[in-house]
């Protein structure tokens, strides 16, 4: 089975074609991304109207190069799967109607996926594909999430972030400490001449304990910010000029703080539910510090590929083909994009 898959949640325009190797496995054919970084870093985030306009401009050269780079025509594809949500409304649109048009035009299965859900799958993709029940934790920009998915596909929330991701944090505090955007890769580049034993940040004590909650932990480090400046709440900055000791510090403290929540978090959601398998994926996954934290606590854990741990097609299209295994297609009436998409 060979299956187009399309992502267009953000600001990255993707297409891959994936092909079915086994029963639980598959493998990327291409795996083509049109970043919009460099458009976005001026503004210091995604500006949602930009990132629509892009993805029109580049969504149907990024499947011909996908079909191209994978040595396939229409006539090989057996499905399609795109992003249906969460993410932007516009540019969600753009990868919906596009997927909606070809399947109609080629009469081909449609699949909609959940972005979010897709993020563990990119590990189907490997010659050691995870074992259900699977354990995931999902950190991504906007998300923060320990989910438990069986054999059948049904998604089981364990927790959720109660406010900010730990994604959205990075990126907060990295403007902040004026590092700009993206936050994840600069403070984790940052941090690594830092003390993270330099600044003492809280954690939130939750009610329920496999929930997350950052945003205290981002006013903590404003409070220390503006101590350091000499500054009230009065007059806030949206960036501060630090000393590179001070931001380097600042960052690795933060990261570490961030870190050990994580882990925390996966390590209960381990013991209590026992999976066969544990799997990291989302941006955040790719950070350093927690890939060898994580691994000191669970040695077996499985950690995305770091160049799959950002939005991609490849794992649209893994999840996708265990989804066209249980034939859940929906007829392209049907699907609808959905920025606020919470199942499957």
């Amino acid at each position: 089975m060979n299956i187009l898959a399309i992502e267009s949640s953000c600001d990255e325009t993707a297409a891959a074609v994936i092909k079915s190797t086994g029963q639980r496995s598959c493998k990327i054919l291409s795996n083509i991304i049109a970043s919009q970084a460099e458009i976005h870093a001026k503004y210091g985030g995604v500006v949602p109207e930009v990132a629509a306009r892009s993805h029109i401009e580049v969504i149907i050269p990024v499947i011909e190069k996908a079909l191209g780079e994978a040595k396939l025509n229409w006539q090989n594809i057996d499905a399609i799967a795109v992003t249906k949500g969460p993410g932007l409304i516009g540019s969600l649109l753009i990868g919906v109607l596009t997927a909606k048009i070809l399947a109609e035009i080629y009469k081909l299965p449609l699949i909609g996926i959940n972005h979010i859900f897709a993020h563990p799958f990119a590990n189907f993709l490997t010659d050691n594909p995870p074992k259900f029940p699977l354990l995931a934790l999902i950190v991504s920009g906007g998300h923060t999430q320990l989910m438990l998915v069986e054999k059948n596909l049904k998604f089981n929330l364990l927790g959720a972030t109660c406010d900010d991701a730990a994604g959205e944090a990075f990126d907060k505090i990295a403007k902040l400490i004026g590092l700009g955007y993206p936050g994840g890769p600069a403070i984790s580049k940052t941090a690594q001449d830092g003390n993270k034993n330099k600044y003492q940040f809280p954690t939130a004590k939750l009610d329920y304990d496999l929930d997350f909650s950052f945003s205290g932990l981002k006013t903590a480090v404003l409070r220390q910010v503006l101590e350091i400046v000499g500054q009230s709440r009065g007059n806030l900055k949206k960036s501060y000029d630090l000393s590179p000791k001070i931001t380097s510090d600042i960052a690795a403290s933060f990261q570490a703080n961030v870190v050990s929540v994580l882990v925390e978090k996966t390590l209960l959601a381990k013991s209590k539910f026992q999976p066969k398998t544990v799997v990291v994926g989302g941006g955040v996954a790719a950070n350093t510090l927690l890939r060898q934290t994580l691994t000191k606590a669970i040695p077996q854990a499985q950690f995305v590929e770091p160049i799959l741990c950002t939005d991609n097609a490849a794992m649209i299209g893994a999840l996708g083909y265990q989804m066209a295994r249980l034939k859940m297609f929906i007829r392209p009436e049907e699907l609808k994009a959905d920025s606020s998409l919470e199942t499957i």
